[in-house]
């Protein structure tokens, strides 16, 4: 069964150019032939498209959403003042150790509802905040219900109990997240992360884990240099990271080196948003020949957003973007940030997932920032939302 999508104000494929009477054709899921739309081929139905913008799904390589409760009083309070640390994950964790499954998942799909109808169409969460081996089992075969992008964090940080322990705490917080925590989690994960940063785990407790992780058969990614630079840049890339992500505070070496590798700097611009953080300097990056991508860091604490348009108008705003490269960096550079070819962009042979902006151009979800264009996300050749 073949679809021809046409009536198109503009297309962006991120990989086929310009045409200037844009249709496609899906078929078995996929974009089977992309062009003019006099020249398109026959086809079992059309969809009119009611001459709005038709761009990739929007791919959000990092992201937190196996949590329960929320921060509103903690983000109030960082407002008012108050500087952010990585200790807020705490009152998370015993939200989400408190939650049912069904209260778990119930907020997943919730904040899969947004994500969908702001035109994300394929989406990483992580676990990390049950930081036991219960907990975080729990959280990623629940996740893994729901994508294929899950993540193992039991490295986010240190839980309370084990830092009462005192000095040799940490220490065996790391052995267990290597040994049993590993052997639950593996089965349901298909990426290891740790939070690589002061207040968090240092370059050689996070080199143990990954290093673990790769062993069971999990491919690293890895949060490096949000706070500080302690060196996690170096380690993405001895251990060949598929994402380095957030990159706020780094040296011209790491940025060199970053643009010599396959390792993808993925910028969360929300984080710096919601706790008034310096931003990553994008432009530099860019300007480097570093692959960057966007991601919305979606988490209860420091970046409570779905939405992809809000963190390209931050991106365009704030880290001097411009439109064509964070919306790019929103598809493709998602795509490139989880080692996936058949999604980010709209050529035959990809995965027919994208959205419709009710825009003349992709420029407008930065020029309007704060209001949602996207009327219909398509996964697959089908409307999730209407």
């Amino acid at each position: 069964m073949s679809t021809l999508f046409s009536n198109i104000a503009s297309l962006v494929t991120n990989t086929d150019g310009v045409f200037a009477q844009p249709a496609f054709v899906v078929e078995a899921d996929k974009i089977a032939w992309v062009g003019e739309a006099k020249n398109a081929p026959a086809a079992d139905s059309r969809v009119d498209l009611e001459h709005k913008t038709v761009i990739p799904g929007f791919v959000d390589s990092h992201a937190h959403l196996m949590f329960a409760g929320d921060r509103a009083e903690e983000f109030s309070a960082r407002m008012q003042g108050q500087s952010y640390s990585a200790g807020g994950i705490k009152t998370t964790v015993a939200a989400t150790r408190n939650a049912t499954d069904a209260q778990l998942e119930a907020n997943l799909a919730r904040l899969i509802a947004e994500m969908q109808a702001g035109g994300i169409t394929t989406f990483e969460t992580k676990s990390g905040y049950g930081l036991d081996v219960e907990n975080e089992s729990r959280s990623l075969a629940i996740a893994a219900k729901h994508t294929g992008e899950t993540t193992f964090l039991g490295a986010h940080v240190v839980p309370q109990e084990y830092k009462d322990r005192g000095e040799g705490g940490t220490d065996d917080y790391v052995e267990l997240i290597k040994n049993e925590m590993l052997s639950a989690a593996a089965p349901h994960a298909k990426w290891i992360d740790v939070f690589c940063d002061r207040g968090a785990f240092n370059v050689e407790q996070a080199r143990e884990i990954l290093k673990a992780g790769i062993a069971a058969g999990l491919a690293p990614r890895i949060h490096a240099n949000q706070l500080e630079n302690i060196g996690a840049i170096q380690l993405a890339l001895e251990l060949d990271c598929a994402s380095a992500d957030h990159c706020t505070h780094l040296t011209n070496q790491d940025i060199d080196a970053l643009a010599h590798s396959k390792t993808v700097a993925t910028l969360l611009p929300g984080a710096e948003f919601s706790t008034r953080s310096k931003y990553p300097d994008a432009r530099k990056l860019i300007d480097a020949g570093v692959t960057v991508a966007l991601a919305t860091d979606c988490n209860p604490g420091s970046s409570y957003t779905t939405s992809m348009a809000f963190c390209i108008a931050l991106a365009v705003r704030e880290m001097h973007m411009s439109p064509a490269e964070a919306l790019w960096s929103a598809t493709m550079g998602g795509a490139k940030a989880l080692r996936r070819s058949d999604i980010g962009h709209l050529s035959v042979g990809a995965r027919a997932d994208f959205a419709l902006i009710d825009a003349p151009s992709y420029i407008h979800l930065a020029y309007r920032p704060g209001v949602n264009l996207i009327s219909d996300t398509y996964i697959a050749g089908r409307a999730v939302t209407k």
